[in-house]
């Protein structure tokens, strides 16, 4: 493989499209707003104006964009990825989306000959920058075979979690842990601060124990400082937990730590806060009359 259609150049988008240049990879993208991505088109990604012309010669299609909606419109339809992509082609669609969808769009790919994985990473702004991402595949071993050397440029734990959306049922588990630890995060740094103690101290004391984790080394210093800048935003979040109670609905379990934190956070959004960082829940336990 050598040249990648990429959409979708977000915070994390940015980022991964620049790793796989630093591996080799020739980028090509599209994106609706070109000025959003300029220093990318400076560093040497070739701008495409339409689905259809980041489709053209590529070995791999990937996206990564917002919504549900977004995926399901970018890839069924004249002119868009299933329709213009060449047979042989990895598809992959890295949004954190339905698994329902990416069933749908791989019995569409493989009627047309392309190989469809879905792949939702997890990791946020620093994984994707660092290029530490973790990432969860859904589809068949060939493809994933195939897209290895792909993967293994934006991402550092890299696992086939079975066929056709897997890596999203996948995914919505990693956002349901997620959901609680954010919430255990942000009532310790509320209890602590009410107690009157240092806060960061508290945090340097504890990390090596049970309480050790990803979210309190790095999103806990962000809410000591009330620094929201977002490395994933509260409105995506929201996004990802409704899909993974909509699927928990499904499968027929109920989920009521997730179903509280999903009622939190829409409580920010109300309040101005969906293009915040998810850090921003503490904004709730300081402020519970927001």
């Amino acid at each position: 493989m050598k040249t990648v259609g990429f959409i979708g150049l977000g915070v994390m988008g940015q980022s991964m499209v620049r790793n796989l240049m630093k591996a080799g990879f020739e980028v090509q993208a599209y994106t609706r707003t070109k000025e959003k991505a300029a220093d990318l088109f400076a560093e040497g990604v070739r701008w495409c104006d339409s689905v259809e012309a980041v489709c053209q010669n590529a070995d791999a299609v990937i996206t990564i964009v917002g919504y549900p909606s977004d995926v399901e419109s970018l890839y069924f339809g004249d002119g868009m990825i299933l329709q213009s992509a060449e047979p042989g082609t990895l598809v992959i669609d890295m949004t954190t989306s339905s698994p329902l969808l990416a069933e749908r769009i791989a019995d569409a790919a493989i009627d047309r000959s392309l190989l469809p994985l879905d792949a939702p990473v997890t990791g946020g702004d620093v994984g994707a920058k660092n290029g530490t991402l973790s990432i969860l595949v859904g589809g068949g071993e060939y493809a994933f075979t195939k897209a290895r050397p792909l993967f293994e440029a934006m991402g550092q734990s890299i696992e086939r979690m079975g066929y056709a959306g897997s890596g999203q049922y996948g995914k919505l588990a990693n956002q349901i842990a997620i959901a609680g630890i954010m919430m255990g995060n942000a009532e310790m740094l509320a209890f602590t601060k009410r107690a009157g103690l240092n806060p960061d101290q508290l945090r340097q004391t504890i990390r090596g124990g049970a309480a050790g984790s990803w979210t309190l080394e790095n999103l806990v210093p962000r809410m000591i400082v009330e620094d929201y800048a977002p490395g994933f935003f509260i409105k995506h979040f929201l996004k990802d937990m409704k899909l993974a109670l909509e699927s928990a609905e499904q499968l027929n379990i109920k989920l009521p730590s997730l179903e509280l934190a999903y009622k939190l956070y829409s409580i920010l959004e109300e309040n101005g806060y969906g293009e915040n960082g998810t850090q921003a829940l503490i904004e709730y336990y300081m402020h519970q009359d927001v």
